[in-house]
Formats: C-alpha cells, structure tokens, sequence
C-alpha cells in the first residue's frame, strides 16, 4: 500500500537524519505503520539510540581523517612550522571552538612560551609566555594529563598569574583546555583549545584533543631531531673541511720543506728561500737583513710594509726572536714574521704578506722552518765568508809587512783571490770596538768592489783599494758601517799616491792612536790634518792625558775654580807667536789686560814657562787641548 511505504520511509529517514533524531517523528511514522504506542516507544528509542551511534561514527571518520591527514604531513614533513600550525588550525575546527594554542616547553627556564596559535586576536597572546608553576599550562606540566576549566576566572587562585590572566582576558576566553605533547617522561609543550563561552568539555573532546597533541609532539621531536642532525652534519662538515685544510697545509709543508733542502743543497742563498715560500704559499715574500735591509724576495710586487717596516711588524719580530715561532700580524700589508736566529744572534726575519688564504698552523710551522733554513744559510755564509776574511788578512798583514820573506807568494794569492795589486793604492783605516772588527770587515766588504783586499791587521780594519777606479765616500763608509754594527766607528784616511801601502798604514795607525788618546771617536780623520800631533806623539789615552794635565792642567784648574777663561788667553798667547801685542789684538783686549793675565799665568804656571823648550811643550799641549774639544761632539 502507498501509505505503508510511505511510512517505512519515514522510519528510515528518522534513523540516518540528524534531524529526525527526536522520538516526535519516529513516533508519528510507527503510527502510520499501525503499531501502538508501547511498540512505538520502544522502537523510537532504539532509533534514537542508532542516530547517536551514527552521528558518533561520523564525527569519528571525521576526526580520524583529520588524523590521517596530519599524519600525512607528518611523514612530509618539510617545514615544521607549517606543519604545527595546520595542526593547531584543525584542532580548533574539529573541537568546533573559539581558540586553539600550541605553547612549547623550555627545560632550561621551565617556561612555556605560546609558538603557533588560530583564532588569537590579541597580540600579547601570541607573544605570552607562561612561568614555572602559573596556570593551568603548568598544572599540565607537572600533572602530565590532560587539564581543563569550564570557567578560568574561577580556576585555583595560587595557580593565577598577573600576566597570563591579562593575556586571557585580552582574548575574552573563558573555557580552556590543554593537554601534554609528551616524548617518553620529557614534556615537550602542551596544546591547549579555548572558548568564549562557558564550555564542559566531553572524553571524547579531551581524547581527540590527545591525539592531535600525540601528532604535535612527533613534529616537535622530529623538529628537535632535525635540527640535532643538522648540527651534526655542520660540525662533520667543519671536521672534514678543517682535515682537509690540515690535508692540504700537510702537503703544502711537505713540497716546502723537500725545495727547501733542494735549495740549500743547491747553494743558491736566499732567493730560492724566497721563491719557495713565495710559490708555496701563494703571497709575498721578502728576506731582510738585521738592518731591516731586503736581500732576498719573491711574488712581487712587495708590500709598502716589507719595505720599511712599522711598529706592528717590530713588535711582532721582537716577540718572534724571543721563543723562536711564526707571528701573525696586522701590518702594512704584512700578515706574518719569522726571525732568522742562531742561539742569541739575530741575523733578519722572513716576513709574508697578503694571500688568497689565511695562514693555517702548519703553514706557520713551515714558516718557521724556512727561517730555520735562512739562519742556517747565514751561518754557512758566515763560515765561507770567515774564511775568505782570514786568506785575506792574512795577504793584507804579508802586504802592509814589507817583510821580503813574507812577500814570496802574496802575488800569486792575490790573483787567486781576483786581486790586482798593481792598482791598489789608495788605504782606508777603519778603527771600532776589538769584538766588532770581523763584523765591521764584513760590512765594508759589501760596501767596496770586489776589486779591493779588506782585512784585520793589528787590531784595525784595514781596505786597499784602487783610488782612480771608483770614488770612495769615507764619511758615507763610515756611516753606513757604523749603521751595521751598532758601535762606535772611526775612519782613518792617509795621502794616497804619495807614499807605499806600508808606510801609508803606519801613519794612518799614529793617527788613529792619537785620537783614541783624545778619546776621539764617530768621526772622519785625514791623516794630514793630525800629521804634527801624530808624528811627534804616538802614545796612548793615558800617556797623552797625563802629558795634558802635567803642561795645562794647573790652567784648567784654575778657570774652573774662579770660573775664568785663563786657558783661552794662553791658547791665543800660543797662536799670535806669544807676541801680548798681537793676543791682545785678537782677542780685543787692552794690551795692559793682556799682560796682566800673562802676570797670572806666571803665577800659575811657575816661572819660566814662556822659556823655548817649555813654550814648545805648552803650545803642543794647548793645540792637541783644543783640537780635542773642537771635535768632540
């Protein structure tokens, strides 16, 4: 019948229709069907019953595809953040509420600190940050479990916090409910849903709720994970980067050290040591000497710094001569500095400049090594040139002899040493310090051709040299070989071409003693200017000093007791003939003043000193006296 179909179709649409789900429409159809009220009853409430089982089933498929499609973004998981914060966005759709947060927990501070939020309006709750021990987040914490309240505003008071009821406020929730992102005993977060009304919330709610916090606690270990490998995989790509810099340095080193013995081996002085690193390690480099002169460089153009160096470059070589190692530093273009040294002598540094590298450990070590090398090539040119210094003192001591016997061989030496000695005939005599003549000799070698036969002959050095050939400087000589050794130097220069090598020698030497009697020194002497003093005294500081002070001593004494000048009337009484007329002229004074001081100096000096043999002694005495303070600095 029409009306019977009709009616089982109700009965049918009551039970799959959520809105159907009221016993009012279930009964109205039992009735069309015939059955009493008992009947209807009864199976409108197993009718009602299947309509939440069916709205249960459906909310369930619901949530487990919501579920599954978390987890599906979990397995891509590529950017953790989107990921979290789809995640909080279902969990507010799917608890159908007004606000859902996602806070993460800081084991260092205790603290929970919001990270993804949806449906948040208020900036101070996105940025909120919740203390140890406050809220309903920190009962979460420390219960593990899952923790709501229907109304915050009534919650437990000792669990309130001046800044998080602010934030809740500012959001104007009232329900809230939060449960743990868990990772075994370790609390990773909490997730929390809010609403604006009053809202009890159900099992099921506080399950889903569970499980979507379970999916969020994955991402966050995942994040963690992640992020741990990410550091790892830094530190092992450092490690492997900084072995293969130590690699490569090692084998830098290693092609260095292996040119550094061909180069020794090879004889081939400083250039190849230059060369070598400045090929090696890709920059600059220059030798220099103790004077800070560059005898050696390679990978040009050189730095304004290695050319003269400043006090960043001094500092860091001094540093670099006490223990010996490689010192980095901030010249002017400049990046590092070896001192070449030998036990306590310093005989120049190697220096580095700028490069397409920094300069690692093992480079400074090579570094090192190559001024080890460039001390050792010193020393060899040290003991080559000490024997080449000792042949040729010993042929400059068999020429300035004139001893026949002596002289046998001295042509065929000298032509073994590439000496013409037809052309010498000009002589320097250069007086320093007794430890500093090797060094002086070895200067003045650099300085002459190697035409000339320098040498150590009787505590002097000694240069023959060939006067028409070159032009010899003697003030320059002296100051660049006083600039060598750092002491006192005094050059000594005879007549040349007019007397013999020998005789030449011997007057430059009466010289050279006259004025270390004077206690002359740092000066240029020509023998003709002391040839008077020289000639008749040749003695030493003590004799001349004892001679000054037995002849003008008294006079001395005298203007330094009364603070007078008696001294220069007796030094012009000398020069003007000791004539009082013509002293009384040159000074510009009366001849009655004159004669008066001459009556004092009588007085001084004793009768008789005007007499021939004493005036001599006088005028020599007052001469060499005032030569004395004349060339003193």
């Amino acid at each position: 019948m029409p009306e019977h179909d009709d009616a089982i179709a109700s009965l049918l649409d009551a039970a799959y229709d959520p809105d159907l789900v009221g016993p009012t429409g279930v009964s109205d159809a039992l009735r069309r069907l015939g059955a009493d009220k008992t009947h209807a009853a009864l199976l409108a409430d197993r009718v009602a019953r299947t309509q939440r089982e069916l709205s249960r089933l459906r909310r369930r498929e619901h949530e487990l595809t919501a579920l599954f499609s978390s987890a599906r973004e979990l397995a891509e998981l590529r950017d953790s953040d989107a990921v979290l914060a789809r995640l909080v966005q279902r969990a507010r759709e799917m608890m159908g509420v007004d606000l859902a947060y996602l806070s993460e927990f800081d084991p260092e501070t205790s603290e929970l600190r919001v990270r993804e939020t949806s449906g948040a309006v208020s900036a101070s709750f996105q940025q909120l940050r919740v203390p140890p021990g406050r809220g309903l987040a920190s009962v979460v914490v420390e219960s593990r479990t899952a923790q709501w309240a229907a109304d915050y505003t009534a919650y437990t008071a000792d669990r309130h916090d001046a800044g998080i009821d602010d934030a809740v406020s500012a959001e104007g929730l009232v329900s809230l409910l939060g449960v743990p992102m868990l990772s075994s005993d370790d609390v990773l977060g909490v997730l929390f849903v809010g609403n604006r009304e009053k809202k009890e919330f159900s099992p099921d709610e506080v399950a889903l709720l569970s499980a979507l916090a379970d999916h969020a606690s994955v991402i966050l270990q995942t994040t963690h994970t992640l992020r741990e490998l990410q550091v790892s995989e830094d530190s092992s790509r450092r490690t492997l980067e900084s072995l293969t810099a130590h690699l490569v340095e090692r084998d830098r080193a290693n092609t260095v050290h292996q040119e550094l013995v061909q180069a020794v081996l090879a004889g081939g002085g400083f250039g190849p040591v230059a060369e070598t690193l400045a090929s090696a390690l890709g920059r600059a480099v220059a030798i220099v000497d103790a004077q800070e002169n560059v005898i050696a460089a390679a990978g040009l153009p050189l730095a304004p710094g290695m050319l003269s160096l400043d006090e960043p470059v001094r500092e860091a070589l001094a540093e670099s001569r006490s223990h010996g190692h490689c010192v980095p530093v901030a010249g002017r273009g400049v990046r590092a500095v070896s001192a070449l040294t030998a036990g306590s002598r310093h005989f120049g540094a190697l220096l580095l400049g700028d490069g397409a590298f920094e300069l690692g450990a093992v480079d400074l070590r090579t570094i090192e090594r190559a001024a080890q090398v460039g001390a050792l090539l010193e020393l060899q040119q040290e003991a080559a040139s000490g024997a080449d210094h000792r042949v040729r003192s010993e042929l400059i001591a068999d020429l300035l002899d004139d001893v026949p016997e002596r002289r046998a061989d001295v042509e065929r030496r000298a032509r073994r040493l590439g000496v013409d000695l037809d052309t010498l005939d000009s002589l320097l005599l250069v007086s320093v310090p007794g430890d500093q003549q090797t060094a002086a000799a070895r200067a003045l070698v650099r300085l002459l051709d190697d035409r000339a036969l320098v040498g150590e002959y009787r505590g002097f050095v000694v240069a023959a040299v060939s006067g028409h050939r070159r032009e010899i400087h003697p003030e320059r000589l002296r100051e660049q070989i006083a600039a060598s050794v750092q002491d006192s130097v005094t050059v000594v220069v005879p007549p040349a071409a007019r007397a013999t090598l020998p005789s030449s020698f011997l007057a430059a030497r009466r010289t050279a003693r006259l004025l270390a009697a004077l206690e002359l020194t740092d000066l240029t002497a020509n023998v003709e200017d002391f040839l008077p003093y020289s000639a008749v005294l040749d003695t030493d500081a003590h004799g001349l000093s004892t001679f000054l002070r037995d002849t003008i001593g008294a006079v001395r004494r005298y203007d330094g007791e009364r603070n007078a000048d008696l001294l220069g009337t007796l030094r012009a009484f000398v020069r003007n003939n000791a004539s009082p007329t013509r002293t009384a002229r040159a000074l510009n004074f009366h001849t009655n003043t004159i004669l008066q001081r001459l009556d004092r100096l009588d007085h001084v000096l004793g009768d008789g000193w005007r007499e021939d043999e004493r005036m001599f002694r006088i005028g020599i005495a007052v001469r060499l006296d005032e030569l004395r303070e004349r060339l003193q600095p």
